[in-house]
């Protein structure tokens, strides 16, 4: 797990034929696993109070599987992921118990026999460095670091305004409950859920593609006064360890930038074995809404470390399904450097990533790729080619299977 950056390119060559043909055939299984649909719903579950407690639900039901999404912002902002075997599984809240000061309990799956899979993911802090005296792009941290702002100290907006049952997203929109600089007075640190019901791409770079058994989340820092002229964010992730061990973070490399340009890498984060979960994301993040080649910014993961030698902030529905077992592990994305684009430009952030259950979708080669290799390779390269994926395809679909 080394330094994560970003992949430049500019210009268009046509590298050599067996690097063509080797890439290809080692995403061809991926890209022919076929499309899945799933019936996709998003449900804020209340409290029964007048105060919301932003608790959303994302149930995506296949024919014999259910995947859970339950996304919070009860103390820092977190996601349960639960994958069953049946289609009839169901989420259980105690809010008694998830609202007390032992919350375990508070939040189950039901069967539980039914769980093949479950983990999660809290967002805890965010950074801010100064970086306006740092020559060097790669230094870590990238300058001297200002007081990082806890998310758990943040007050969040009513995640029903937001919620959009049409297009399968939601909001959650936060700001420092105790803000003395006044640095969020017309700022906000945003974090948009997306659910998918079918394979597709987004419109905005980096344009990730996502399955049924995905969904996305977008974080925007937007309109928040930096603490220097020259501010680089970051934000603090923490999951739950493998038993002792961290899950695995690896980077995937491609010839193809069609759909994030200059960009031709891809990291992820998986728990366990096959089928299990991921975190996926390209290392770009933008700072104009708009995102471009021009407005991108290189996005450094930090390797994944444990958390036993501090404290990290209690996530309630982390708590309440899992119990009061510590071993999580952290990493730290970074995002932009001191040269070149930055969140001083536009006062503008975001970044996105995937988060799934299954096999990890991996991007096929583009058509306009796969039209630079027919002219490089010519028909007996992709003769080849297409008896190559043809029996890698049988070959894939003979060693894995989905969550059922």
């Amino acid at each position: 797990m080394g330094h994560v950056g970003l992949r430049w390119g500019w210009g268009c060559c046509v590298p050599n034929p067996l690097l063509l043909l080797s890439l290809l055939l080692s995403a061809a299984p991926f890209g022919l696993l076929g499309e899945e649909t799933r019936q996709v719903s998003l449900e804020v579950i209340a409290d029964g109070l007048d105060s919301p407690k932003n608790l959303l639900h994302i149930r995506a039901v296949g024919d014999n599987s259910t995947l859970h999404y339950v996304w919070s912002s009860l103390g820092p902002p977190a996601v349960l992921l639960v994958a069953t075997n049946t289609p009839h599984s169901a989420l259980n809240v105690s809010w008694s118990r998830l609202l007390s000061p032992e919350p375990d309990g508070g939040l189950e799956v039901l069967p539980k026999e039914s769980i093949q899979f479950s983990s999660a993911l809290i967002f805890t802090r965010l950074f801010e460095f100064d970086s306006a005296n740092t020559s060097d792009a790669a230094a870590k941290p990238p300058g001297k670091p200002y007081p990082p702002y806890s998310l758990t100290e943040f007050s969040w907006n009513n995640i029903t305004d937001s919620l959009d049952p049409a297009t399968l997203s939601a909001t959650f929109r936060g700001q420092p409950m105790h803000d003395p600089n006044r640095a969020f007075a017309n700022g906000s640190l945003a974090f948009r859920v997306q659910a998918y019901s079918r394979s597709g791409r987004p419109a905005q770079p980096p344009r990730l593609l996502h399955t049924a058994d995905t969904c996305q989340l977008e974080v925007v820092l937007a309109g928040a006064s930096p603490r220097g002229n020259h501010s680089v964010f970051g934000l603090e992730v923490a999951t739950m360890g493998q038993g002792p061990d961290c899950p695995s973070m690896q980077e995937q490399h491609s010839i193809d930038d069609e759909y994030a340009p200059a960009v031709f890498q891809l990291n992820q984060l998986l728990w366990g074995s096959l089928p299990s979960g991921f975190m996926q994301w390209r290392p770009v993040a933008f700072s104009q809404k708009q995102g471009s080649r021009e407005s991108a910014l290189s996005c450094q993961a930090s390797p994944l470390h444990p958390t036993l030698e501090y404290p990290l902030p209690q996530s309630p529905i982390v708590r309440a399904f899992f119990g009061s077992q510590s071993n999580f592990c952290a990493f730290n994305l970074t995002f932009g450097a001191s040269m070149g684009p930055g969140y001083w430009d536009h006062h503008y952030l975001s970044w996105s990533m995937l988060l799934g259950m299954g096999p990890p979708p991996v991007d096929a080669l583009s058509p306009l790729v796969l039209g630079i290799m027919a002219v490089a390779l010519g028909a007996p390269g992709l003769m080849l080619l297409t008896g190559g994926l043809v029996l890698l395809r049988h070959k894939w679909h003979s060693e894995y299977q989905s969550i059922s």
